[in-house]
C-alpha cells in the first residue's frame, strides 16, 4: 500500500533579483494525481526540484513520505553528452542501484558469518528491493523504450548522438521503469507522438502512487488529474475536480471580478452623483444674509447650510477610498480582427469580386528539398490544419506565406494583411521593454502602448519595465500574440501557438480564433486544438520531399 504524501508548508525560493516562490502551502494526499500548470517562469520546475531534493528552500518546510522512492524527470538531463544511455538510465534508477549495492555488501556480509542481525538486516533489503520491482527494472525501461518509440537503442551509445527529443524520452523511460511511489514529472508529454501520449496516460493512471506532472497538454490534464495546482505570481492555488473542475473554477473566479467590479463602478458612480447634487443645493443657499435674518428662520438656514456641507464632504470622502482603491476590471478576451476594408467609391460588383478572391493560392511550389505542393488555394474564411512528421516542411509553407522566403519554383498569392505567429518567436532588441517591443514600429506613446497592452491581461504592470532578454520563452511568446491580436490581418498564420502557455490562455487564444473571420493556416501538435479544429487538412509526408 503506497503512502506517500507531500506537505509544502509556507515554501520560499528566491533567485537574484527575484522571488519565485512566496510562502506557498498545499499538500497532496496519497495517490493523488495532480497536474502543476502556470505561464513559464512561475516556478514549476523550481517546485519540482524543491519536492525532489535537488534544492532547499529559502524559507518554509518540505515535507515528503515516499518510502518506495522519489522519481523525478527534469526538463533536461544533468549529464554531458559523452555520458551514454546506460549513465542515464542508472541515473534514473538510482536509488534501486543503491538498494543494490547494499544488497551485495549484505550478501557479503553473510558468506563471512552469518547470523541472525545480519540476515534480518539482508531479508529487509531484498523485501524493498522486491516491492519496487528491482529485478525487473531493466527489462521495465525496455518496454518503455518500446512504447515511447525507442526501441532497440543501444546502451553504450552516447547521449550526444541523440536528438533532444530522444534525450527526453530515454530519461523517461528509466524514471517510470524505476516504480518509485512519488512521481514529479517535468512536461514529460513533450516530444512524444499521439500513441505514447495514450500509453503514458494509461501507465500513469494505473500508478498507485503519487503524480504531480507539469504540463501544458490540456487532454493529459482531463484525462489523468483529479487536482490542478496553479502557480502564478509567486504563489499556488489548488483546484479539485480535475481540469473540468479547475475550467469552472477560473469562469466562477472571472464573474466574480466582474461583479466587484461593477459594483465598485456603481458605487463610485453613486457617490460622484451625491457629491455634485449636494454641492448644487449648497451653492443655492445665500452665502451672506441680513442682520434681520439672525432670527429663528436664520438658525434654520444656517443649519441647512452646514448639513449640506457635511454631505458634500462625505461625499468627496467616499469618493477618494473609493478611487484610492480601485477595482480592476478582468482583461477583455482575446479577439482577433480581420481587416476590413472601406467601400468608399468601390463599386458593389467590385467589392464582391474582391469577396471571392482566396485567401492563399499556391501552385506547383518547391522549396529546395524542404518542400513540394502542388496546388493549394483557401477561402477568405477558410481553415487548414497541417500535419506531418518533423521535417515535412510545415514551418517552411508558413514562412513561404508570410512572404518570408521565396519560393524556388512556382507561384505564391496571398493578396491581404498577413499575421503570422512563429514557432521560434519574433527576435527582439534584447534591451527593449515589454512596453516598447509592443508598440515597435506603431503609432503612439509608450503609455498609450502600455495601456491597451494591458487590457488584454496578458501582462502585469510591473511586467512591462522588464527588457525583452530577461524573459522567458513563454513571455516573450506572450508579447507576440499581444501584437498579433491587437492588428488586423486577413490570414493567420500559427506555428505551434499554445507552445509554452498556460492552458488557461490556449482555452481564450482558442475562442478567439473561432471568432475571427478571417483565413486561417495552422500547425500544431496540440490534442485539443488539433481533436475541435473545423477546416480542411493538409497532411505533408515526409516521403514526398524527395521528389
Amino acid at each position: 500500500m503506497h503512502t506517500s504524501q507531500l506537505t509544502l508548508c509556507h515554501v520560499t525560493k528566491r533567485y537574484p533579483g527575484r522571488t519565485v516562490l512566496d510562502q506557498v502551502s498545499f499538500t497532496l494526499k496519497p495517490g493523488e494525481k495532480a497536474g502543476l500548470i502556470g505561464d513559464n517562469g512561475t516556478g514549476k520546475s523550481t517546485l519540482l526540484r524543491l519536492i525532489a531534493g535537488r534544492e532547499r528552500p529559502d524559507g518554509g518546510e518540505v515535507t515528503v513520505n515516499a518510502a518506495g522512492g522519489i522519481g523525478h524527470l527534469p526538463q533536461s538531463i544533468p549529464l554531458p553528452p559523452t555520458a551514454t544511455v546506460q549513465d542515464v538510465i542508472d541515473l534514473a534508477l538510482a536509488d534501486l542501484r543503491t538498494l543494490e549495492a547494499q544488497l551485495h555488501r549484505a550478501e557479503r556480509a553473510l558468506v563471512h558469518g552469518e547470523d541472525p542481525t545480519s540476515l534480518a538486516a539482508y531479508a529487509a533489503l531484498v523485501g524493498r528491493y522486491e516491492a519496487r520491482g528491482g529485478y525487473d527494472a531493466d527489462h521495465r525501461v525496455d518496454i518503455a523504450l518500446h512504447h515511447l518509440g525507442l526501441p532497440a537503442l543501444p546502451r553504450e551509445r552516447r547521449i550526444g548522438t541523440l536528438s533532444g527529443g530522444e534525450r527526453s524520452r530515454l530519461a523517461l523511460a528509466g524514471v517510470l521503469a524505476g516504480r518509485p511511489e512519488l512521481l514529479l514529472l517535468d512536461e514529460p508529454t513533450n516530444d512524444l507522438d499521439d500513441q505514447a501520449v495514450e500509453w503514458l496516460e494509461a501507465h500513469l493512471r494505473a500508478h498507485r502512487g503519487t503524480v504531480l506532472a507539469v504540463t501544458h497538454d490540456r487532454v493529459f490534464l482531463e484525462r489523468l488529474t483529479t487536482t490542478v495546482l496553479e502557480a502564478d505570481a509567486g504563489k499556488v492555488a489548488r483546484y479539485g475536480d480535475g481540469y473540468a473542475g479547475y475550467r469552472t473554477a477560473k469562469a466562477a473566479e472571472r464573474r466574480r471580478r466582474l461583479q466587484d467590479y461593477e459594483e465598485w463602478r456603481a458605487e463610485l458612480d453613486r457617490n460622484e452623483r451625491l457629491a455634485a447634487g449636494h454641492a448644487a443645493r449648497l451653492g443655492a443657499i445665500p452665502r451672506k444674509m441680513a442682520l434681520a435674518t439672525f432670527g429663528h428662520g436664520g438658525f434654520r438656514a444656517r443649519g441647512r447650510a452646514h448639513g449640506a456641507m457635511a454631505r458634500v464632504r462625505n461625499a468627496r470622502e467616499r469618493l477618494e477610498r473609493l478611487t484610492a482603491n480601485p477595482v480592476a476590471p478582468p482583461p477583455e478576451p482575446l479577439a482577433f480582427t480581420a481587416r476590413v476594408a472601406t467601400t468608399g467609391d468601390v463599386s458593389t460588383d467590385a467589392e464582391t469580386a474582391a469577396a471571392e478572391v482566396p485567401a492563399v493560392r499556391l501552385s506547383d511550389v518547391r522549396v529546395g528539398d524542404r518542400l513540394c505542393l502542388g496546388a493549394l488555394t483557401l477561402g477568405r474564411r477558410g481553415r487548414l490544419l497541417v500535419t506531418g512528421p518533423n521535417g515535412a516542411g510545415k514551418t517552411t509553407l508558413l514562412k513561404l506565406l508570410a512572404g518570408e522566403l521565396p519560393p524556388d519554383a512556382g507561384t505564391v498569392r496571398v493578396p491581404g494583411r498577413v499575421g503570422h505567429l512563429r514557432q521560434d518567436g519574433t527576435p527582439w532588441p534584447p534591451d527593449l521593454t515589454v512596453a516598447e517591443a509592443f508598440g515597435l514600429g506603431r503609432v503612439g506613446s509608450v503609455d498609450e502602448h502600455a495601456r491597451a497592452l494591458l487590457s488584454l491581461g496578458l501582462f502585469r504592470p510591473a511586467e512591462l519595465r522588464l527588457r525583452m532578454g530577461e524573459l522567458s520563452y513563454g513571455q516573450r511568446r506572450r508579447v507576440d500574440l499581444a501584437r498579433l491580436v491587437s492588428e488586423p490581418a486577413d490570414l493567420l498564420l500559427l506555428d505551434e501557438p499554445t507552445n509554452h502557455l498556460s492552458p488557461a490562455l490556449v482555452e481564450e487564444l482558442e475562442e478567439a480564433l473561432s471568432g475571427f473571420e478571417g483565413a486561417i493556416v495552422l500547425v500544431t501538435h496540440d490534442r485539443a486544438l488539433r481533436a475541435r479544429f473545423q477546416g480542411a487538412r493538409l497532411a505533408l509526408p515526409e516521403a514526398a520531399l524527395a521528389k
